[in-house]
C-alpha cells in the first residue's frame, strides 16, 4: 500500500514531535503493509512556513534514520497545502512541492470556513496543469451545505482523498457518514492515513482498505490504496488511471436517519 498523506517528519509541523515518535510511526506503517509514505508537512501561510527545500532536507535526514534502524519504508516528497496567494505560481516555481514532483498535489481547504470561490481556485489549478487532491473533505465542518460543490470539482478534474480513520469511524459518526457517502457515490480517488502521531493518529491504512472493499469490492479498494497512488507517484495522466466506480447506492431516504444519528453522537 502507498500512503500519500502523512505528517511523519519529526519536528517540522504538528505531526511527529521528535525522531522517536517518527520512527515508531514508520515501524507501524511497515507493519500495516505500507511500503511508500509521502511526507506531507503543512504549508500554511502565517502558521507553518514550510517550503520544498526545507521539506527535502528533512526527508533526507529521516531517510538516514530509517536506514540506520533498518526500516524498509520509502519516502517521497509532498505537502499538505492550504490556500495561499499565487498558489499556481508557487507550484510552478517549485516552492510548494507536489507529490513526488508530479502534477498531483495535496490541497487542504480550511477546516471551519468555506473559502469563497473555491471552485474557481480549483479550476485555475487544473487549467495550469496541476491536479489538486482535495484532502479529507469528510471532516470539514461546512461540508453539509457545500457537498454538491465537491461533486462538481471532481467532475471538472479534481481528485478527492479520504482519511482512513474517517472510513473506519476513528473520527466519529459524522466524518464516517460523509466518508461512506463519498465512497458510495463514486467520488473518492484515494485513501490515506493523514497520520500525525503513533498514539493519537497512527499510520493505519489496511483497516480502511478492508472497509472500502466491503462497500465497493476488492478491486476498487486496491485502486484506492495502490493503483491510483502509484499512478500519482509515476505522474500518469488521470485519464490513464482506473476511473471512479459508478455509485453503488445513494443516501436518499437515509439523510434524516444519519443526521439524527450524527446529532446524538456529537
Amino acid at each position: 500500500m502507498i500512503d500519500l498523506h502523512c505528517h511523519i517528519l519529526p519536528g517540522i509541523d504538528d505531526g511527529a514531535p521528535d525522531m522517536a515518535v517518527a520512527l515508531a510511526m514508520a515501524r507501524c506503517a511497515v507493519a500495516d503493509g505500507i511500503t511508500v509514505t509521502a511526507c506531507t508537512p503543512h504549508i500554511y501561510p502565517g502558521l507553518y512556513e514550510n517550503d520544498r527545500d526545507g521539506i527535502l532536507a528533512a526527508i533526507a535526514s529521516f531517510r538516514q534514520a530509517l536506514a540506520r534502524e533498518n526500516i524498509p519504508l520509502r519516502l517521497v516528497e509532498g505537502a499538505d497545502t492550504h490556500l495561499a496567494p499565487d498558489l499556481v505560481g508557487q507550484l510552478k516555481a517549485g516552492k510548494v512541492p507536489s507529490l513526488n514532483g508530479s502534477r498531483y498535489f495535496l490541497f487542504e481547504p480550511p477546516h471551519h470556513v468555506a473559502p469563497p470561490r473555491i471552485e474557481d481556485t480549483v479550476f485555475s489549478l487544473l487549467a495550469a496543469g496541476f491536479v489538486p487532491v482535495i484532502t479529507h473533505p469528510e471532516r470539514l465542518t461546512w461540508l453539509d451545505d457545500h457537498y454538491a460543490a465537491f461533486g462538481r470539482m471532481v467532475r471538472s478534474g479534481a481528485w478527492i482523498q479520504l482519511t482512513a480513520g474517517s472510513v473506519t469511524g476513528r473520527f466519529g459518526g459524522r466524518p464516517k457518514y460523509w466518508a461512506e457517502r463519498i465512497l458510495d457515490e463514486g467520488l473518492c480517488h484515494i485513501l490515506a492515513t493523514d497520520s500525525h502521531h503513533i498514539d493519537r493518529r497512527p499510520p493505519l491504512l489496511a483497516e480502511a482498505r478492508e472497509a472500502a472493499a466491503r462497500r465497493l469490492g476488492h478491486t476498487e479498494a486496491g485502486h484506492l490504496v495502490l493503483t491510483r497512488p502509484q499512478g500519482i507517484l509515476d505522474n500518469i495522466s488521470p485519464g490513464a488511471l482506473p476511473p471512479l466506480p459508478n455509485p453503488v447506492r445513494t443516501a436518499s431516504g437515509k439523510k434524516g436517519f444519519w443526521r439524527n444519528l450524527i446529532a446524538r453522537k456529537n
